[in-house]
């Protein structure tokens, strides 16, 4: 029998939550909240392949991210179907990602996070200038959402259904790539990169592999995001969105498969749901950062794991009974067993009759 463990249970318990959202809500807006969690949450996950098991810090990947929402507006707008226009910014997305990681894998560290913040500033300077095929600052925006197998998506439960569909079969394909052999050697790549050279292991190649890996999911993200706002603008791909979803990361916890998406509910609920109520709620934000820096700096996830740990070991665990044979106790003995307990060994100079047994018997 499969014994159910505390995180199968913590898995089942979201998913119920998560599929049951649109019936406790109820209000449109919140449901379209929830459905860009779910969306940032992707992006932030492709983002952590790199950061987290690659440690390769980027600031380019909101360039990946609008790739993709652009290419597929564009495509829409010059006639193409849904079909095509994805498969269109998927491909489009995926051969960006592949020049970015052939100019940015020249180096690592902090080169490495210099020229792909150049080379998203490159693509927010042609989203923003090049207005004859981007339109400039009035974006991109299309005029219906796909029905895939006959289903509507034009309300927001049904966008949020598919949305989690999506996100589900991304958090299955990361929590596979964690586990697979391909995501050791990532990890060891960011660990012991000259070890990985010396073992015989293409390294340069790995993270150009991991690179195609994460840009595919920012392509998948930046569909989603186009369906939902049914419009796109260069200031997807500005800086500050490179920078939040980095914060997502860091603030969550990386390398694991949760940070990511505690960070993007942060900052999606501070940027949709706080700001509503709190005028400077950058500032809130900011001070939830520098306090999860400071008292968790391993990131959300893994310090509230940790201090979990803590108080369970503190406040809720048995007290062990201490003490040695002799000392207050006398041993019990054997069950079944009747006479006197083993006493210690014979001193040097005890005659035999000293050893008789309470019989009287010779030894």
């Amino acid at each position: 029998m499969t014994r159910v463990t505390a995180p199968h249970a913590a898995f089942a318990l979201a998913l119920l939550g998560l599929s049951t959202v649109p019936l406790w809500v109820g209000n449109s807006y919140y449901i379209d909240v929830a459905s860009q969690i779910l969306l940032f949450a992707v992006f932030a996950l492709a983002l952590n392949v790199l950061v987290g098991y690659g440690g390769l810090v980027s600031l380019g990947h909101a360039g990946l991210f609008a790739v993709s929402g652009y290419t597929a507006g564009l495509m829409l707008q010059a006639g193409f179907g849904h079909a095509a226009a994805i498969a269109g910014a998927v491909l489009a997305t995926l051969l960006t990602s592949a020049v970015f990681a052939v100019l940015a894998l020249r180096s690592t560290g902090i080169g490495f996070l210099m020229i792909t913040l150049a080379l998203g500033q490159i693509l927010w300077g042609i989203a923003y200038r090049w207005a004859d095929l981007t339109n400039g600052d009035n974006g991109v925006s299309i005029s219906a959402r796909p029905a895939p197998f006959g289903i509507s998506l034009s309300g927001a439960p049904s966008f949020y259904y598919a949305t989690l569909v999506v996100f589900l079969f991304a958090l299955a394909a990361m929590a596979a790539f964690e586990r697979s052999p391909f995501g050791a050697s990532l990890r060891g790549t960011r660990d012991q990169a000259r070890r990985m050279t010396a073992l015989g292991y293409n390294v340069w190649l790995i993270r150009f592999l991991a690179f195609l890996f994460s840009g595919f999911w920012c392509s998948v993200a930046g569909l989603l995001y186009l369906y939902n706002k049914q419009f796109i603008s260069p200031q997807v791909s500005a800086l500050q969105a490179s920078a939040e979803v980095l914060l997502m990361v860091i603030s969550g916890g990386t390398a694991t498969l949760l940070g990511p998406i505690a960070g993007a509910a942060i900052v999606v609920i501070m940027k949709y749901v706080v700001s509503a109520y709190v005028v400077r709620w950058n500032l809130v934000l900011g001070v939830i950062f520098v306090a999860i820096i400071s008292f968790m700096p391993e990131g959300l996830v893994p310090g509230s794991v940790r201090i979990w740990g803590f108080a369970r070991r503190r406040f809720f665990s048995l007290p062990r009974k201490r003490g040695r044979v002799g000392e207050g106790a006398r041993p019990q003995a054997p069950c079944g067993r009747t006479g006197p307990l083993p006493g210690p060994p014979p001193q040097a100079g005890e005659g035999k009759d000293s050893r008789k047994s309470a019989s009287g018997a010779p030894p």
